[in-house]
């Protein structure tokens, strides 16, 4: 993951200085998808192995609610 981030920032910073080709667009936006893609999986993965310890002791997994795409929790 640590290489997929470092080549990103190094697009992001020719984008910034000369530019981009549309060779190197398309890189950067498949680069970027699969970061996010690796970046949600692995956050999922952190939320399904969490609980929460009440204060008599037991253990609460956590629940995963399905909510519309784009649609906020408050």
């Amino acid at each position: 993951m640590e290489d997929l981030l470092k080549r990103i920032n190094e697009l992001a910073k020719k984008a910034k200085t000369t530019g981009l080709s549309e060779e190197e667009e398309q890189e950067q936006s498949r680069l970027r998808q699969e970061y996010l893609a690796r970046f949600r999986q692995q956050f999922t993965s952190i939320l399904d192995n969490t609980v929460i310890m009440q204060p008599d002791g037991t253990k609460t997994p956590i629940k995963r609610v399905d909510t519309p795409k784009g649609k906020l929790l408050r």
